[in-house]
């Protein structure tokens, strides 16, 4: 039975990081496709304004909070979000539990390069994962077809699309049925952290929920989409004052 509670009209799944991951993994054995979204707070606002982003959260088989202002947000609600499950995290947790059963992913988005420096560095911490392919995220609307063409031609059990909010999720939402993959999963720029190419927060600032303040010291450029941040918790608290 599927628990959700909802953030700004988002549904997120209830469910912690192990229970997630089983659930990426039934995911594989149960037939048909099945989409996997990673909203955090950037992404909820967006689908504000964005009818389809929001109609696709609505659609996907299992929602994510990627960010512990939607932890928080959801403390408002009488059933709440007991922990975050990051996307990134969570494709680490889903490749641990793969490796020893040989099932396959395929890496799809970034510069060019990145997804298959990702790919590399996961196949020598994770013995026995298959990754059968990798394609950057760089392509026009002529490449799209061929695209779908090589990913058909390995259907992986898991594809990750890492395009960007929300490119990612209506190309997943659009093309996932056409690729033979099983499940998708939007995992926005996880490959750069995944190659080495970016660095992730230390841990004792993911636990206190300050990973987006590491960000934001590391890149000060983000600062613009870091102020969408306190217009989130502004229209949270408001919301469940209506």
């Amino acid at each position: 039975m599927r628990k959700t509670t909802y953030v700004m009209g988002v549904p997120f799944d209830v469910i912690k990081m192990d229970e997630a991951s089983d659930k990426v993994m039934k995911f594989f054995e149960d037939g048909g496709s099945h989409i996997v979204c990673t909203p955090n707070p950037e992404i909820v606002m967006a689908a504000q304004e964005d009818e389809k982003l929001m109609s696709i959260l609505k659609a996907a088989d299992m929602v994510v909070p990627d960010g512990i202002g939607v932890v928080l947000a959801s403390k408002f609600n009488k059933v709440k979000i007991e922990e975050r499950v990051a996307g990134y995290d969570l494709c680490h947790a889903v490749f641990e539990k793969m490796a020893p059963q040989g099932k396959t992913v395929y890496f799809f988005g970034g510069a060019p390069g990145v997804a298959h420096k990702a790919a590399d560095k996961m196949t020598k911490k994770y013995k026995g994962l298959k990754i059968v392919g990798t394609r950057n995220g760089y392509f026009t609307a002529a490449d799209e077809k061929e695209i779908i063409r090589e990913i058909k031609k390995h259907s992986p059990d898991l594809l990750l699309v890492g395009l960007g909010s929300p490119k990612q999720e209506k190309w997943i939402y659009e093309n996932l049925r056409f690729t033979g993959a099983k499940a998708a999963i939007g995992v926005g720029g996880s490959f750069d952290v995944m190659a080495g190419n970016v660095k992730r927060a230390p841990k004792a600032f993911q636990k206190l929920g300050l990973e987006w303040f590491y960000r934001l010291l590391c890149q000060p450029t983000r600062i613009k989409r870091m102020m969408k941040l306190p217009v989130f918790a502004v229209k949270v608290i408001f919301s469940k004052k209506g």
